[in-house]
Protein backbone atom coordinates (compact mmCIF):
# COMPACT_ATOMS: atom_id res chain seq x y z
CA UNK A 1 0.00 0.00 0.00
CA UNK A 2 2.72 2.63 0.45
CA UNK A 3 4.21 1.50 -2.87
CA UNK A 4 1.16 2.63 -4.37
CA UNK A 5 0.82 5.73 -2.29
CA UNK A 6 4.25 6.77 -3.03
CA UNK A 7 3.13 6.13 -7.08
CA UNK A 8 0.26 8.24 -7.02
CA UNK A 9 2.35 10.92 -5.19
CA UNK A 10 4.50 10.26 -7.77
CA UNK A 11 1.34 10.75 -10.10
CA UNK A 12 0.49 13.88 -8.71
CA UNK A 13 4.27 15.98 -8.75
CA UNK A 14 3.95 14.75 -12.66
CA UNK A 15 0.45 16.42 -13.76
CA UNK A 16 2.07 19.49 -11.38
CA UNK A 17 5.04 19.80 -13.76
CA UNK A 18 3.03 19.56 -16.58
CA UNK A 19 0.61 22.15 -15.74
CA UNK A 20 3.61 24.44 -14.84
CA UNK A 21 5.73 23.52 -18.30
CA UNK A 22 2.88 23.10 -20.73
CA UNK A 23 4.87 21.76 -24.55
CA UNK A 24 7.78 23.49 -24.06
CA UNK A 25 10.47 21.38 -25.51
CA UNK A 26 12.44 21.53 -22.27
CA UNK A 27 14.49 19.06 -19.74
CA UNK A 28 10.99 18.92 -18.25
CA UNK A 29 9.75 16.98 -21.14
CA UNK A 30 12.44 14.37 -20.54
CA UNK A 31 11.22 14.11 -16.75
CA UNK A 32 7.72 13.74 -18.37
CA UNK A 33 8.90 11.00 -20.36
CA UNK A 34 10.50 9.30 -16.91
CA UNK A 35 8.17 10.08 -14.95
CA UNK A 36 5.08 8.20 -18.13
CA UNK A 37 7.26 5.44 -18.11
CA UNK A 38 7.63 4.79 -14.36
CA UNK A 39 4.16 5.35 -14.08
CA UNK A 40 3.05 2.96 -16.91
CA UNK A 41 5.03 0.02 -15.24
CA UNK A 42 4.10 0.71 -11.52
CA UNK A 43 0.12 1.05 -12.41
CA UNK A 44 0.30 -1.97 -14.03
CA UNK A 45 2.30 -4.10 -11.41
CA UNK A 46 -0.51 -2.45 -9.01
CA UNK A 47 -3.86 -3.29 -12.03
CA UNK A 48 -2.45 -7.03 -11.95
CA UNK A 49 -1.65 -7.69 -8.59
CA UNK A 50 -5.43 -6.30 -8.01
CA UNK A 51 -7.40 -7.87 -10.39
CA UNK A 52 -5.39 -11.32 -9.36
CA UNK A 53 -6.48 -10.90 -5.83
CA UNK A 54 -9.96 -10.16 -7.25
CA UNK A 55 -9.88 -13.30 -9.67
CA UNK A 56 -8.89 -15.50 -6.87
CA UNK A 57 -10.95 -14.64 -3.95
CA UNK A 58 -14.22 -14.35 -6.17
CA UNK A 59 -13.17 -17.88 -8.29
CA UNK A 60 -13.36 -15.60 -11.44
CA UNK A 61 -10.92 -17.60 -13.77
CA UNK A 62 -7.78 -14.76 -14.92
CA UNK A 63 -9.30 -15.12 -18.65
CA UNK A 64 -12.56 -13.86 -17.56
CA UNK A 65 -10.49 -10.62 -15.56
CA UNK A 66 -8.20 -10.13 -18.47
CA UNK A 67 -10.91 -9.94 -21.11
CA UNK A 68 -12.69 -7.36 -19.48
CA UNK A 69 -12.04 -5.17 -16.13
CA UNK A 70 -8.18 -5.56 -16.93
CA UNK A 71 -9.03 -4.88 -21.04
CA UNK A 72 -11.75 -1.80 -20.23
CA UNK A 73 -9.09 -0.35 -18.16
CA UNK A 74 -6.10 -0.66 -20.24
CA UNK A 75 -8.34 0.96 -23.08
CA UNK A 76 -9.13 4.33 -21.13
CA UNK A 77 -6.60 6.06 -23.35
CA UNK A 78 -8.67 4.99 -27.01
CA UNK A 79 -12.10 5.40 -25.04
CA UNK A 80 -10.70 8.93 -23.98
CA UNK A 81 -9.16 9.91 -27.54
CA UNK A 82 -12.42 9.22 -29.43
CA UNK A 83 -15.24 10.25 -26.93
CA UNK A 84 -13.63 13.52 -26.87
CA UNK A 85 -13.07 13.72 -30.15
CA UNK A 86 -16.69 12.82 -30.81
CA UNK A 87 -17.89 15.57 -28.25
CA UNK A 88 -15.94 17.75 -30.11
CA UNK A 89 -17.56 16.63 -33.65
CA UNK A 90 -13.71 15.87 -35.05
CA UNK A 91 -14.01 12.30 -34.70
CA UNK A 92 -12.56 11.47 -38.32
CA UNK A 93 -9.18 10.03 -36.77
CA UNK A 94 -11.17 7.83 -34.18
CA UNK A 95 -10.95 4.72 -36.73
CA UNK A 96 -7.40 5.12 -36.91
CA UNK A 97 -7.17 5.35 -33.38
CA UNK A 98 -8.87 1.88 -32.39
CA UNK A 99 -7.74 -0.10 -35.68
CA UNK A 100 -4.18 1.29 -35.53
CA UNK A 101 -4.56 0.38 -31.60
CA UNK A 102 -6.06 -3.21 -32.26
CA UNK A 103 -3.18 -3.72 -34.55
CA UNK A 104 -0.47 -2.79 -32.22
CA UNK A 105 -2.47 -4.62 -29.38
CA UNK A 106 -1.96 -8.10 -31.36
CA UNK A 107 1.24 -7.93 -32.73
CA UNK A 108 3.50 -5.71 -30.48
CA UNK A 109 1.44 -6.30 -27.33
CA UNK A 110 1.03 -10.12 -27.60
CA UNK A 111 4.92 -10.69 -29.42
CA UNK A 112 6.58 -8.75 -26.46
CA UNK A 113 4.76 -11.26 -23.79
CA UNK A 114 5.96 -14.20 -25.47
CA UNK A 115 9.36 -13.09 -25.21
CA UNK A 116 8.85 -13.17 -21.90
CA UNK A 117 6.94 -16.54 -21.24
CA UNK A 118 5.20 -18.95 -23.67
CA UNK A 119 2.00 -17.69 -23.58
CA UNK A 120 -0.71 -20.68 -23.45
CA UNK A 121 -3.92 -20.16 -25.17
CA UNK A 122 -7.41 -21.61 -23.90
CA UNK A 123 -9.32 -23.72 -26.01
CA UNK A 124 -12.33 -20.69 -25.25
CA UNK A 125 -9.67 -18.37 -26.61
CA UNK A 126 -8.97 -20.10 -29.96
CA UNK A 127 -12.71 -21.41 -30.43
CA UNK A 128 -14.55 -18.25 -29.69
CA UNK A 129 -12.94 -14.96 -28.45
CA UNK A 130 -10.40 -14.60 -31.32
CA UNK A 131 -13.25 -15.71 -33.81
CA UNK A 132 -15.44 -13.21 -32.10
CA UNK A 133 -12.29 -10.30 -32.74
CA UNK A 134 -12.29 -10.94 -35.96
CA UNK A 135 -15.62 -10.89 -36.92
CA UNK A 136 -15.90 -7.56 -35.07
CA UNK A 137 -13.31 -5.93 -37.42
CA UNK A 138 -14.99 -7.77 -40.32
CA UNK A 139 -18.15 -6.06 -39.51
CA UNK A 140 -16.17 -2.83 -39.54
CA UNK A 141 -14.84 -3.53 -42.67
CA UNK A 142 -18.60 -4.21 -44.43
CA UNK A 143 -19.60 -0.96 -42.67
CA UNK A 144 -16.52 0.64 -44.46
CA UNK A 145 -17.60 -1.02 -47.92
CA UNK A 146 -20.86 -0.07 -47.83
CA UNK A 147 -21.89 2.92 -46.66
CA UNK A 148 -18.21 4.49 -45.56
CA UNK A 149 -18.63 5.34 -42.16
CA UNK A 150 -20.20 4.23 -38.88
CA UNK A 151 -23.36 5.96 -38.42
CA UNK A 152 -25.92 5.65 -35.61
CA UNK A 153 -27.04 2.62 -36.66
CA UNK A 154 -23.97 1.32 -37.08
CA UNK A 155 -23.16 2.41 -33.30
CA UNK A 156 -26.18 0.76 -32.06
CA UNK A 157 -24.88 -2.59 -33.64
CA UNK A 158 -21.80 -2.31 -32.62
CA UNK A 159 -22.67 -1.79 -29.14
CA UNK A 160 -25.70 -4.21 -28.95
CA UNK A 161 -22.58 -6.92 -30.05
CA UNK A 162 -20.70 -5.23 -27.05
CA UNK A 163 -23.28 -6.18 -24.89
CA UNK A 164 -23.31 -9.94 -26.48
CA UNK A 165 -19.83 -10.35 -25.60
CA UNK A 166 -20.66 -9.31 -22.26
CA UNK A 167 -23.04 -11.57 -21.22
CA UNK A 168 -21.12 -14.80 -22.80
CA UNK A 169 -18.48 -13.49 -20.72
CA UNK A 170 -20.40 -13.48 -17.61
CA UNK A 171 -21.94 -17.00 -18.95
CA UNK A 172 -18.55 -18.62 -19.40
CA UNK A 173 -17.66 -16.61 -15.52
CA UNK A 174 -20.43 -18.39 -13.91
CA UNK A 175 -20.19 -21.99 -15.51
CA UNK A 176 -16.25 -21.73 -14.76
CA UNK A 177 -16.29 -21.37 -11.46
CA UNK A 178 -16.43 -24.10 -9.57
CA UNK A 179 -13.47 -25.26 -11.92
CA UNK A 180 -11.71 -22.12 -11.26
CA UNK A 181 -11.92 -22.09 -7.77
CA UNK A 182 -9.90 -26.02 -7.63
CA UNK A 183 -7.77 -24.12 -9.60
CA UNK A 184 -6.69 -21.00 -7.65
CA UNK A 185 -6.56 -23.30 -4.97
CA UNK A 186 -3.59 -25.22 -6.43
CA UNK A 187 -1.97 -21.89 -7.99
CA UNK A 188 -1.97 -20.33 -5.19
CA UNK A 189 -0.31 -22.92 -3.36
CA UNK A 190 2.40 -23.93 -5.85
CA UNK A 191 2.98 -19.79 -6.76
CA UNK A 192 2.02 -18.58 -3.65
CA UNK A 193 0.01 -15.23 -5.06
CA UNK A 194 -0.53 -12.53 -2.82
CA UNK A 195 -4.67 -12.28 -1.93
CA UNK A 196 -5.87 -9.08 -0.45
CA UNK A 197 -8.29 -7.76 1.63
CA UNK A 198 -10.85 -6.59 -1.20
CA UNK A 199 -10.93 -3.08 -0.23
CA UNK A 200 -6.99 -3.06 -1.30
CA UNK A 201 -7.58 -4.83 -4.20
CA UNK A 202 -9.98 -2.26 -5.70
CA UNK A 203 -7.55 0.44 -4.23
CA UNK A 204 -4.76 -0.95 -5.99
CA UNK A 205 -6.80 -1.64 -9.32
CA UNK A 206 -8.12 1.97 -8.76
CA UNK A 207 -4.78 3.41 -8.65
CA UNK A 208 -3.32 1.48 -11.25
CA UNK A 209 -5.35 2.72 -13.54
CA UNK A 210 -5.16 6.39 -12.69
CA UNK A 211 -1.27 5.66 -13.18
CA UNK A 212 -1.47 3.44 -16.20
CA UNK A 213 -4.42 6.32 -17.79
CA UNK A 214 -1.87 9.47 -16.94
CA UNK A 215 1.63 7.56 -17.39
CA UNK A 216 0.35 7.00 -21.11
CA UNK A 217 -0.58 10.48 -21.26
CA UNK A 218 2.77 11.56 -20.05
CA UNK A 219 4.46 9.68 -22.83
CA UNK A 220 2.71 10.47 -25.56
CA UNK A 221 2.73 13.88 -24.53
CA UNK A 222 6.15 14.07 -24.47
CA UNK A 223 7.17 12.03 -26.96
CA UNK A 224 5.06 14.52 -29.26
CA UNK A 225 6.54 17.47 -28.57
CA UNK A 226 9.77 15.70 -28.70
CA UNK A 227 8.79 14.77 -32.38
CA UNK A 228 7.53 17.92 -33.52
CA UNK A 229 11.29 20.05 -32.04
CA UNK A 230 12.75 17.39 -34.56
CA UNK A 231 10.53 18.50 -37.56
CA UNK A 232 8.72 14.89 -37.60
CA UNK A 233 5.45 15.45 -39.37
CA UNK A 234 1.79 15.67 -37.66
CA UNK A 235 0.50 13.00 -40.12
CA UNK A 236 3.29 10.93 -39.00
CA UNK A 237 2.91 11.55 -35.26
CA UNK A 238 -0.63 10.70 -35.99
CA UNK A 239 0.30 6.99 -37.12
CA UNK A 240 2.91 6.08 -35.00
CA UNK A 241 3.39 7.86 -31.70
CA UNK A 242 -0.30 8.82 -30.80
CA UNK A 243 -1.30 5.01 -32.02
CA UNK A 244 1.05 2.93 -30.15
CA UNK A 245 0.88 5.65 -27.32
CA UNK A 246 -2.30 4.80 -26.45
CA UNK A 247 -1.51 1.04 -26.00
CA UNK A 248 0.90 1.39 -24.11
CA UNK A 249 -1.59 0.11 -20.98
CA UNK A 250 -1.94 -3.12 -22.24
CA UNK A 251 1.76 -3.55 -23.52
CA UNK A 252 2.95 -2.56 -19.92
CA UNK A 253 -0.02 -4.75 -18.30
CA UNK A 254 0.69 -7.65 -20.62
CA UNK A 255 4.32 -7.61 -20.23
CA UNK A 256 3.93 -7.58 -16.41
CA UNK A 257 1.42 -10.25 -16.18
CA UNK A 258 3.48 -12.24 -18.58
CA UNK A 259 6.66 -12.20 -15.78
CA UNK A 260 4.17 -12.81 -12.78
CA UNK A 261 2.77 -15.88 -14.85
CA UNK A 262 -0.97 -14.33 -15.47
CA UNK A 263 -0.27 -15.88 -18.34
CA UNK A 264 -4.33 -16.02 -18.88
CA UNK A 265 -4.42 -12.33 -17.97
CA UNK A 266 -1.92 -11.60 -20.63
CA UNK A 267 -3.78 -12.98 -23.75
CA UNK A 268 -7.26 -12.06 -22.47
CA UNK A 269 -6.11 -8.13 -21.98
CA UNK A 270 -5.01 -8.20 -25.80
CA UNK A 271 -7.99 -10.12 -27.23
CA UNK A 272 -10.68 -8.38 -24.69
CA UNK A 273 -8.95 -4.77 -25.42
CA UNK A 274 -9.71 -5.23 -29.06
CA UNK A 275 -13.29 -6.02 -29.04
CA UNK A 276 -13.41 -3.43 -26.43
CA UNK A 277 -12.06 -0.63 -28.96
CA UNK A 278 -14.20 -1.37 -32.15
CA UNK A 279 -17.71 -2.87 -30.49
CA UNK A 280 -17.42 -0.30 -27.21
CA UNK A 281 -15.84 2.91 -27.98
CA UNK A 282 -16.21 3.28 -32.01
CA UNK A 283 -19.58 2.45 -30.88
CA UNK A 284 -20.15 5.12 -28.32
CA UNK A 285 -18.29 7.68 -30.61
CA UNK A 286 -20.59 6.24 -33.40
CA UNK A 287 -24.05 7.22 -31.29
CA UNK A 288 -22.80 10.46 -30.05
CA UNK A 289 -21.36 11.14 -34.27
CA UNK A 290 -21.61 9.41 -37.47
CA UNK A 291 -17.64 8.43 -37.68
CA UNK A 292 -16.09 8.56 -41.30
CA UNK A 293 -14.10 5.71 -42.30
CA UNK A 294 -11.06 7.03 -45.17
CA UNK A 295 -9.67 4.82 -47.82
CA UNK A 296 -6.51 4.67 -45.35
CA UNK A 297 -8.70 3.28 -42.88
CA UNK A 298 -10.38 0.31 -44.53
CA UNK A 299 -6.92 -0.87 -45.88
CA UNK A 300 -5.83 -0.88 -41.83
CA UNK A 301 -8.83 -2.95 -41.29
CA UNK A 302 -8.28 -5.58 -43.58
CA UNK A 303 -4.63 -5.87 -42.25
CA UNK A 304 -6.04 -6.21 -39.01
CA UNK A 305 -8.30 -8.62 -40.26
CA UNK A 306 -5.03 -10.61 -41.72
CA UNK A 307 -3.24 -10.25 -38.48
CA UNK A 308 -5.88 -11.71 -36.80
CA UNK A 309 -6.28 -14.71 -38.65
CA UNK A 310 -2.02 -15.38 -38.55
CA UNK A 311 -2.58 -14.84 -34.66
CA UNK A 312 -4.70 -17.29 -34.60
CA UNK A 313 -3.21 -20.05 -37.07
CA UNK A 314 -0.39 -19.57 -34.66
CA UNK A 315 -2.79 -20.35 -31.78
CA UNK A 316 -4.66 -23.14 -33.29
CA UNK A 317 -1.43 -24.95 -34.42
CA UNK A 318 0.46 -25.04 -31.20
CA UNK A 319 -2.17 -23.76 -28.60
CA UNK A 320 0.27 -20.83 -27.22
CA UNK A 321 2.17 -18.35 -28.45
CA UNK A 322 5.98 -18.76 -27.91
CA UNK A 323 9.06 -16.66 -28.61
CA UNK A 324 9.63 -17.32 -32.33
CA UNK A 325 5.96 -16.28 -33.31
CA UNK A 326 5.67 -13.23 -31.07
CA UNK A 327 9.18 -12.37 -33.08
CA UNK A 328 7.76 -13.03 -36.11
CA UNK A 329 4.77 -10.78 -34.73
CA UNK A 330 6.81 -7.88 -34.13
CA UNK A 331 8.48 -7.89 -37.22
CA UNK A 332 5.37 -7.93 -39.67
CA UNK A 333 4.48 -4.94 -37.18
CA UNK A 334 7.66 -3.22 -38.19
CA UNK A 335 6.75 -3.85 -41.72
CA UNK A 336 3.30 -2.27 -41.44
CA UNK A 337 4.90 0.38 -39.72
CA UNK A 338 7.28 1.39 -42.28
CA UNK A 339 4.47 0.68 -45.01
CA UNK A 340 2.43 3.60 -42.72
CA UNK A 341 5.06 5.90 -42.66
CA UNK A 342 5.57 5.79 -46.73
CA UNK A 343 2.18 5.90 -47.61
Amino acid sequence: MKKLIGTLAFLVAGLIIDSQVGSKWSVFTIIMLVIGFVLLIKGADFFVDGSSSVARQFKIPGLIIGMTIVAMGTSLPELSVSVTSSIAGHNQLAVSNVVGSNIFNLMVVLGASALFSVLAVQDAVIKIDLPFSIIAAAVLAVMSFTIGKVNRVCGIILLAMFAFFIGMMLKRAMTARKTAAEEAEEKEVDEDIRIFPIWQSLVYIAGGIACIKFGGDFVVNSSVTIARSLGVTETLIGLTIVACGTSLPELATSIVAARKNELDMAVGNVVGSNIFNILAILGVAAVITPVAITFENTIDTLVLIAFSIIVWLFCFKSKAVKKPAGIAMIAMYAVYLVYICVR
